[in-house]
């Protein structure tokens, strides 16, 4: 295995095992729940937070991992985080009741949020710039197959071998990326002292739990008092956290503002934000309609969504591709159109007995376009970060992407539930007031995807021709 070593694909490999298990724990729990409640006489609100949980310590812990990993090395961290995420899948397939498989669940949050932002970092440091959007188009690749994998591999596990395998699948895949993360990836270190802002620590996971914590339990306590304060104290939080920065920003800050100068990365952060938004604003009414209107099951609900997941991971990689020949300007902008277009489609399709089928010309859509957006929109983000601040700019661009799907879920949840009781109270059958429902709360992501076509305007496209020579990585010790 030592010709190997420092292998740029070799290295995506790993890293992509990794970021698959994370990314399929944050789907493949939903569909268990039914079963955890009687398996541990759990209440609903009790598994709920098995769920809300993970997605809740990811959040709150990416930006501070991603700087860890300028700090301590990436290397360390992912694996670290792969240890941490094992043994804690370990902890939540052997739980004993409902409390112990959520202590577990926030520890598995931990291990996530270690090693996702350490991903982009290394793939930035051992792939040269004329070459980095393919491997990110890979890596969205293995988004895509994650999340078509969570529902329909979920349903697999719960129905022949019980739930507590969705957890314990992880376990040989953790094994193995870890054991390949000392064979194949490079130790990548600056070779300088640093220092590590431990008040903006606290700041910044204060401020993010507290918006990350009301958003994303706000509808389950009807947006009572005590919600609304912990949003204002997360803004307040927010702000106290942005006035520190300024002030250490020439002593190795956990969010260099420096990121921002670049408007590439500006802009594209921020349709990551959209367009996780998106996604989830789609998927979750999409799914409760497939279920609660059409009564499909659960496996049968995530294979009419396969389409556009089956699309997107064969697309991805292209896109990655050309977006380095041409550039992800207008390539994201054509990927965004089609995604809305797919959106559009489906809501319209969308009646009390619609055929499963009559789904796949529109998810195909949907396909091109997510599989146009994902591999660019992270390029294109980290083509001019400087390789010393590459975690940073990893952590800032995943935790927006956590922030997104919690406005996303947050705000068409809730609408969901007032819209549907409103349609409910006006006499219609269910049938039909679900879908009067869908067609209103369709509205946020068409908006939020549309709204990310014209922020890329912004973006400054390049050619090949303009590609800077490749970034040499930061001395590599430790080989």
């Amino acid at each position: 295995m030592r010709k190997w070593h420092g292998n740029p694909w070799a290295v995506l490999l790993t890293l992509s095992l990794g970021f698959f298990m994370t990314l399929l724990d944050l789907t493949i729990v939903n569909i268990a729940i039914p079963e955890m409640i009687d398996g541990l006489g759990a209440s609903l609100d009790q598994t709920l937070w098995v769920v809300s949980g993970y997605a809740l310590v990811l959040a709150v812990l990416l930006i501070t991992a991603g700087r860890l990993g300028d700090l301590r090395g990436p290397r360390n961290l992912f694996a670290a985080g792969l240890a941490v995420f094992t043994l804690a899948s370990i902890a939540c397939g052997l739980a004993p009741n409902a409390g112990a498989l959520i202590a577990a669940r926030a520890v598995q949050g931990v291990g996530a949020a270690l090693l996702i932002p350490q991903t982009m970092t290394l793939i930035v440091s051992v792939f040269p710039a004329a070459r980095r959007g393919t491997a990110m188009g890979i890596w969205g690749t293995v988004a895509g197959l994650a999340t078509l994998s969570g529902p329909t591999l979920g349903g697999v596990l719960v129905s022949t071998v019980g739930w507590r395998w969705i957890f314990l699948v992880n376990v040989p895949i953790g094994v193995a990326a870890l054991v390949l993360t000392f064979l194949v990836v490079p130790d990548i270190r600056s070779g300088r002292g640093h220092r590590f802002d431990l008040t903006g620590v606290l700041i910044a996971t204060a401020a993010l739990f507290s918006l990350a914590f009301g958003l994303q339990e706000g509808e389950r306590y009807h947006w009572a008092t005590g919600i609304w304060a912990l949003l204002a104290a997360g803004v307040a939080l927010t702000v106290a956290f942005l006035l520190h920065q300024r002030r250490h920003q020439d002593r190795e800050p956990l969010v260099p503002f420096a990121l921002f100068r670049d408007r590439n990365f500006t802009v594209l952060t921020v349709l990551v934000g959209l367009v996780s938004m998106a996604m989830i604003g789609l998927v979750l009414p999409f799914n409760l309609y497939l279920q609660s209107v059409l009564h499909l099951s659960a496996v049968k609900a995530g294979l009419v969504l396969a389409p556009s997941s089956v699309v997107s991971m064969v697309v991805g990689p292209f896109a990655g591709r050309l977006s380095d020949r041409i550039g992800g300007k207008y390539l994201l902008m054509a990927g965004l159109v089609m995604y809305a277009a797919g959106m559009l489609s489906i809501v319209l399709i969308a009646g009390p007995a619609s055929p499963w089928y009559a789904f796949v010309p529109a998810t195909i859509v949907t396909g091109l376009g997510v599989g146009c957006v994902i591999a660019p929109m992270s390029t294109e983000a980290m083509r001019n970060v400087d390789p010393r601040l590459a975690g940073a700019a990893s952590g800032v661009n995943n935790t927006i992407r956590q922030i997104g799907s919690v406005i996303g879920a947050a705000t068409v949840g809730g609408l969901l539930q007032s819209r549907l009781a409103a349609e409910l109270h006006a006499g219609r059958t269910y049938a039909d007031a679900f879908i009067a429902t869908l067609h209103v709360t369709a509205v946020l992501p068409i908006t939020a995807v549309l709204a990310g076509a014209l922020a890329c305007l912004l973006v400054r496209n390049h050619s090949r021709a303009a590609v800077p020579a490749p970034v040499v990585p930061v001395a590599a010790v430790g080989r």
